[in-house]
């Protein structure tokens, strides 16, 4: 890293950086770039005088008084150029890249001041409230706990995928959709994107920028998508109460609810992930967890052991548990695959195979092709993007800020 030396009577002009106490270290980051890196707290200090309009002597002085012992402005500023922190109007300030497949720039949406009372603590309450009578359905009536043939509306695989993945998408879009209102309710902005988890397609929402808010406002968007997921569960159910199991209610409680058990899976990085990144205080979880499990296997490099030696302590101490949370969770993934996911996709392959056989001349034939490419174009998807990722090393943060739906 070469210094460059600035004088101390100058200015230097940085772009619109929030500054964050988080504990002992201080969360520095640019919300445009979707850039964030924690630092000591003298750092704050230099940064929040420069901010300011302080020059170079003036936010040494402040920084050393309140260190104690003189601090290297020079170092820091370093730093802050190579992190992008300093203004530079030819650099562009392109959010970092957290999906394969994402929008290019951040979202924004209705004023926060419309948004906000979906969001207030009313809201938060009513949200429990309807998390508690789903609950108490689900114990009133056990027969209306949803089973994977509640998906088959029509009676036949065909017609009841074309049915419901339209429905499926409306609410996976909701879902996302609350976690962008919540986000919005604090004048953050986001993007969407479409990901991987092992070999699960995802929906996400990056909400990177959460970062740039103290802790405890960062578990509303966190917990939003879970929030309407847990009110529209308790509609159907209350339906189902008075109108009977008519379908497609059985079938949209069947997704609903495998969806909130999709985000205990903190191991795929699920918005439950976000939470405990959140709750536990750590920085870069996702990254510590994998040099930790190298490390037990005798993976590490040299360059690797650096970064680990390095890695907030906060993270270690996750880490230590985490990483064996994860692997456990794959295997349990990878059984569920095989238990669940695999047999739908023989079925489906043997049934259009037979509509193939048909000729295609005929109207089988085409429905089965239909059907094919419907079910099998999200693993397609998913192997695309492990193959383009493995042909590209990325340097990404930890993705804790981002939450996604299968």
């Amino acid at each position: 890293m070469s210094v460059v030396p600035v004088p101390g009577d100058a200015t230097v002009r940085l772009r619109p950086l929030s500054v964050v106490d988080d504990g002992d270290d201080v969360l520095i980051g640019d919300p445009e770039q979707g850039t964030f890196v924690a630092v000591p707290a003298v750092g704050g200090v230099m940064v929040r005088a420069l901010l300011a309009g302080a020059t170079v002597a003036e936010a040494g002085e402040r920084a050393s008084a309140f260190a104690g012992e003189p601090v290297d402005m020079a170092d820091f500023l370093t730093a802050l150029s190579e992190l992008g922190f300093i203004d530079d109007e030819a650099r562009t300030a392109a959010p970092v890249a957290t999906a394969p497949v994402q929008q290019r720039g951040w979202i924004g949406g209705p004023p926060a001041v419309l948004v906000r009372p979906l969001f207030s603590p009313a809201a938060w309450c009513g949200y429990g409230l309807a998390a508690l009578v789903a609950v108490a359905c689900f114990a009133v009536r056990p027969d209306l706990w949803p089973r994977p043939t509640d998906l088959l509306v029509t009676g036949d695989i065909g017609t009841s995928l074309l049915l419901m993945l339209p429905v499926t998408y409306a609410l996976v879009a909701v879902h996302e959709s609350w976690h962008w209102l919540a986000a919005r309710a604090l004048n953050l902005r986001t993007r969407f994107g479409v990901d991987r988890r092992l070999f699960f397609l995802v929906f996400e929402t990056d909400l990177s920028q959460l970062w740039s808010v103290p802790r405890r406002k960062r578990y509303g968007p966190q917990l939003a998508g879970l929030a309407i997921d847990a009110v529209l569960i308790a509609v159907l159910l209350v339906a189902q109460l008075v109108a009977g199991p008519v379908q497609p209610l059985p079938a949209l409680v069947f997704v609903l609810v495998a969806s909130i058990l999709w985000q205990c899976m903190i191991f795929l990085r699920t918005d439950l992930y976000g939470v405990l990144v959140t709750a536990t205080g750590c920085r870069d979880l996702w990254r510590v967890k994998s040099l930790l499990l190298r490390r037990a296997v005798g993976r590490l490099d040299q360059q690797q052991r650096a970064e680990l030696h390095q890695a907030d302590p906060q993270d270690l101490r996750v880490g230590a548990w985490f990483r064996w949370v994860w692997l456990a969770g794959c295997g349990l993934a990878v059984g569920y695959f095989v238990v669940f996911y695999l047999p739908l996709l023989s079925y489906v392959a043997r049934w259009a195979g037979e509509g193939f056989g048909a000729g295609v001349g005929s109207g089988r034939f085409w429905w089965g092709l239909v059907v094919a490419v419907m079910v099998y174009a999200p693993i397609l998807a998913t192997l695309w993007m492990a193959l383009k990722r493995s042909r590209r090393r990325t340097t990404v943060t930890d993705p804790a800020g981002v939450t996604e739906r299968s």
